[in-house]
């Protein structure tokens, strides 16, 4: 199309030639190719150079939409292969919304506005499922199983918390011990089939030798924490779950020697090459070397 708009204005091939820096064979050789492909002429040799044919006026009409989409091509390529353009399909769940996962996606999205983001409220299982079938990008969860093809990165170590209705006599307590949740009503959370905080709750209490009383077993922190403050039990939870200021809830540090953390890891593919996932593991990696050398400092000040 550049060598057909050459000639088009200069109407001659030596100037055409001389505009491009190149010589007028292989100019002459372009053209004639272009015509032969779109079988019919675009150019009536004359005396003094070469007139336009009315194909060729109607192609001229066009160069400037073509060159353009031509050049928008190239950019969204280019931007597509940085990683700048593209979709990511992010699996979340229920307390990791509350904190750490959207400041990572606002944080991504700054640096990255023209990606799309899109979000899937999934379990575990559904989340494992969703990276095997391709449907999601990468995935956030706690206790994820190793698998076949998944990477796992540990993205955040949350310290637990308990959550009292603001009644119970533990309230007055500057922080609970699991043997002071020794048979009281406990709500847990969540109760799906693979490994979770409801899990790791109960083998605490087994390991520290006291019986843990569940009431109700729930599907998401809103649930459990709604509970709480209907007064229907306590509740072992992350600190991140402490941004649910409900009315009728207290909340106080966990001091357990078999509870005291649980990680937040993301999940993707080892095999997925996208641009767009390696960005934002970069968004990841960073916060999780954040965070890794806030602890420390801390554990140095301690």
């Amino acid at each position: 199309m550049k060598y057909f708009l050459a000639l088009a204005q200069e109407l001659h091939f030596g100037r055409a030639a001389a505009r491009l820096h190149m010589a007028q064979p292989p100019l002459t050789r372009q053209i004639r190719g272009l015509e032969d492909e779109l079988g019919t002429p675009l150019f009536l040799r004359t005396a003094k150079g070469v007139e336009l044919t009315a194909a060729g006026q109607a192609l001229l009409d066009e160069v400037p939409n073509i060159l353009s989409l031509t050049q928008r091509a190239r950019d969204r390529t280019q931007q597509a292969g940085q990683g700048l353009i593209g979709l990511l399909d992010v699996g979340i769940f229920g307390s990791g919304v509350l904190d750490v996962i959207p400041r990572l996606l606002a944080t991504f999205h700054q640096a990255r506005p023209e990606v799309r983001i899109e979000l899937h409220n999934l379990t575990k299982g559904e989340q494992l499922q969703a990276l095997r079938e391709r449907r999601i990008t990468i995935g956030f969860n706690r206790l994820v199983p190793p698998e076949p093809g998944l990477e796992v990165l540990n993205v955040l170590q949350e310290t637990l918390v308990v959550g009292l209705p603001e009644t119970h006599p533990l309230c007055a307590r500057q922080e609970i011990t699991l043997r002071d949740l020794d048979g009281e009503p406990m709500i847990v959370y969540p109760n799906a089939p693979l490994p979770g905080l409801a899990q790791e709750v109960a083998s605490a209490f087994h390991r520290e030798g006291i019986r843990l009383n569940v009431v109700q077993a729930v599907e998401d922190v809103l649930t459990c924490v709604a509970l709480v403050a209907g007064g229907f039990g306590a509740c072992i939870t992350t600190h991140s779950a402490t941004s649910l200021r409900l009315p009728g809830v207290v909340y106080r540090p966990l001091r357990s020697r078999h509870l005291r953390d649980i990680e937040l890891s993301c999940l993707y593919r080892t095999d997925d090459m996208s641009p767009v996932l390696a960005a934002f593991l970069e968004v990841v990696g960073a916060f999780a070397n954040a965070q890794s050398t806030k602890g420390r400092d801390a554990g140095g000040r301690d």
